[in-house]
């Protein structure tokens, strides 16, 4: 009861704050974020809220920070205040059944963001986000060039930390993808080596630093994973288990935690990043619903957002940094 309690006072704040405005609008719209803190949701959010407005809706958004019992109070929260339409990222992808149901019995259409879900028939929930599969390629091939070039493979000093959040399907996609991109220049299966977390930075420092500790015998690292904070984390741990950044080549995924030290000309483990906006999935999230909404537009069964490669020397000209 106590998750339930507090998802409706986040959300009965958020419409209670909203006034005059909230009864000129069109309808409600609720974004739910499983970590709403970090960047990427934060841009996501964002972009959700900027595109409903400009539309006529209200928008509120709603951080659950990974918490299940929370994401499930949050949607039903949502269907009693109104909302005509739902957009979430789940923090475990085994809630979709219930969570489609929830809004399938209420007749709110419904969008997942970013993690894929399915209802109780084992039927994709409509699906705007990224391919993961694409992601991960795109990441394996940069940071296999980025070894090819440092002479590493040559000498044999080195290894691959994948981070990796093994029950959610979407990492994995990735991660399967960048160890098959790796492999491809001749990483050996003895080379890689697992990091698990939640997603999150600070879960992955400390994950990381025993598995650092258990293969003190290596000189250099390569850093892969499934966002920008599981790299940044391990990224961390590697120095401070005091590697040096010239002995680090750690790729990101996200490119809004990679930015930071290029931004401010910081000496860093990360040499590339695949940039993702997540104002462009939670605008296309907002457009998917309303047109639904207004025209009956059938939801798409998926919107794939475009991603870019970016690196210390070009990423101004792509992207902001905040």
């Amino acid at each position: 009861m106590h998750f339930r309690r507090t998802a409706a006072a986040v959300l009965g704040l958020a419409v209670a704050a909203s006034g005059a405005a909230a009864q000129d609008s069109k309808g409600l719209l609720v974004a739910i974020y499983k970590s709403g803190t970090q960047q990427y949701f934060i841009d996501q959010a964002q972009g959700f809220t900027d595109e409903a407005t400009a539309r006529g809706y209200e928008a509120r958004t709603i951080n659950v920070e990974l918490d299940s019992n929370l994401a499930v109070s949050a949607v039903s929260d949502a269907i009693a205040a109104g909302a005509k339409g739902i957009a979430i990222t789940v923090p475990d992808q085994s809630l979709g059944p219930a969570i489609a149901k929830a809004a399938a019995d209420a007749n709110v259409p419904l969008v997942a963001t970013d993690d894929a879900i399915q209802d109780e028939g084992g039927n994709p929930v409509p699906f705007v986000g990224f391919n993961g599969t694409d992601m991960g390629t795109k990441v394996g091939q940069s940071a296999a060039e980025l070894l090819k070039s440092s002479g590493w493979l040559d000498s044999g000093d080195y290894g691959v930390l994948v981070v990796e959040v093994s029950t959610l399907s979407v990492c994995m996609d990735r991660t399967t993808a960048e160890r098959e991109q790796l492999r491809a220049v001749g990483v050996t299966d003895d080379k890689l080596i697992t990091v698990p977390y939640d997603g999150t930075t600070d879960v992955a420092l400390t994950a990381a630093g025993p598995v650092i500790t258990a293969n003190s015998g290596i000189n250099n690292f390569v850093v892969v994973g499934c966002n920008d904070e599981g790299v940044l984390g391990v990224v961390n741990a590697l120095r401070n288990a005091s590697y040096e950044p010239a002995s680090v080549i750690a790729v990101g995924l996200g490119a809004y935690e990679a930015c930071r030290p290029w931004k401010e000309g910081i000496d860093t483990g990360f040499r590339s990043a695949l940039y993702l906006s997540g104002v462009d999935v939670g605008k296309a999230a907002a457009d998917a619903l309303i047109d639904h909404i207004e025209n009956g537009t059938p939801l798409p069964p998926e919107t794939v957002a475009n991603t870019t490669m970016v690196t210390p020397e070009n990423w101004e000209a792509t992207m902001p940094c905040g």
